[in-house]
């Protein structure tokens, strides 16, 4: 008997809800670092490590499994990894030691590694030619899915009783159910290309078609997810820290700032062209994160919100930018091997510079780690605003030939 399929445009946006599901999952953490360390007595060293090795455990996982379904086809990846995912959330249920957050957030780091690649080549897939959406909610989704994660833990955390027992129990059944959905209704969009073997043996590969682009939008990339590692790992201990605000749920709204105002900027620049979005994105962050610097030299806790706000606008669009300007014209065979290798860069940027962060927060403190972080960041992002500017003065190179229609019909 025939599977019931949904329709294209259903399936398209059924895979947006399950990314943003993801996604909020693996924001739920977030919030509830301070409550672990509390309980469990340990400080900001162990919290970035907790947060590092999750990143660490995406990394491997993108680069191991991160283009296979390109060859095996998005259904059984997303299907497995989702139940991986789920064993991740059972084991946060059960976890009364650092130890056991550390095999929760690895668990859950390769999971998310496993579909990160996959729902983003789905969505480039299942997109409707005339309008191409799947950028833009590629682009948009994490915003919205770590605030989403975040916040709805922040406010567990003030309003029930006990909070880790209700987020990862609802989060174990949410993903169970998606599991089956993806396997039972989501149609095959890959055009399953072999080299199956092949495709496991771990690296970065970029499609040669898309290389120069790769190397441009790559300071952005590293730029954006820097300073969203930072906020994630350490932005409600800085609210507690240096404003003196121990309430969980202005921690949780502090990442919903950065974050949320990411999907704002997203959606509300969509019609601009990618490299001039890039560009306005690079410099409203960076003049974002300098008011952050500001706001921890002042204490002033509204203005740091103000900051996020701005940070997280210029966030969102920089990063829609990038993420168009990368991947104009894939050819459908390389869609999860290009967007594993931009989210590769992306994990490396979100978590290398947090770690480092979190080390060097025992040695001179929360508010002089995080004003020296935003400088380094607000570097970054000028010289993406610069490579653009050189990439633009430069003559174009001869044009390669168009790749062909995309043959991942809906089957």
């Amino acid at each position: 008997m025939p599977r019931r399929q949904l329709a294209r445009t259903a399936a398209f946006w059924s895979v947006a809800v399950l990314l943003v599901l993801v996604l909020a999952a693996s924001g739920v953490p977030s919030p509830l670092y301070r409550v672990y360390a509390e309980q469990f007595g340990f400080g900001p060293g162990v919290i970035t490590v907790v947060f590092a090795v999750y990143t660490f455990a995406l990394l491997v996982s993108l680069l191991v499994v991160g283009g296979l379904s390109d060859h095996v086809g998005r259904r059984p990846v997303l299907a497995a990894a989702l139940v991986l995912e789920a064993a991740s959330m059972v084991l946060f249920l059960a976890a009364d030691g650092v130890g056991w957050l550390l095999a929760a957030r690895i668990v859950q780091g390769f999971a998310t590694g496993a579909m990160t690649g996959a729902f983003g080549a789905a969505l480039l897939d299942l997109q409707r030619p005339d309008r191409p959406l799947g950028p833009l909610v590629n682009s948009a989704a994490p915003g919205f899915g770590l605030s989403l994660g975040a916040v709805g833990a922040g406010l567990a955390v003030e309003f029930l009783p006990s909070p880790t027992d209700w987020v990862f129990g609802l989060l174990t059944g949410l993903c169970l159910a998606a599991a089956l959905g993806v396997w039972v209704f989501l149609p095959e969009s890959s055009p399953r290309l072999p080299g199956t073997a092949a495709s496991l043996v771990p690296s970065v590969r970029v499609p040669t078609s898309q290389r120069r682009a790769f190397i441009v939008v790559l300071p952005c990339l590293i730029a954006t997810w820097a300073l969203g590692g930072l906020y994630a790992s350490l932005g409600p201990s800085l609210v507690a820290g240096v404003f003196g605000v121990e309430d969980h749920v202005v921690g949780s709204l502090l990442i919903l700032a950065l974050n949320g105002t990411g999907l704002i900027g997203s959606l509300s620049m969509r019609g601009v062209a990618p490299t001039r979005l890039m560009v306005i994105g690079a410099l409203v962050f960076a003049a974002g994160v300098g008011s952050t610097v500001a706001a921890l030299a002042t204490g002033s806790l509204a203005f740091f919100f103000v900051a996020a706000i701005i940070s997280g606008f210029g966030f969102g669009s920089a990063f829609l930018g990038a993420m168009a300007t990368v991947t104009r014209g894939v050819a459908a065979g390389e869609r999860a091997s290009l967007l594993s290798a931009v989210f590769t860069v992306s994990y490396l940027g979100f978590s290398l510079p947090a770690i480092a962060a979190g080390v060097a927060a025992g040695h001179i403190g929360l508010e002089r780690t995080a004003q020296v972080y935003g400088v380094g960041v607000i570097v970054l992002a000028l010289l993406a605003v610069a490579g653009l500017a050189l990439q633009a003065r430069r003559p174009a190179p001869t044009p390669l030939p168009a790749p062909e229609a995309d043959p991942a019909a809906v089957r």
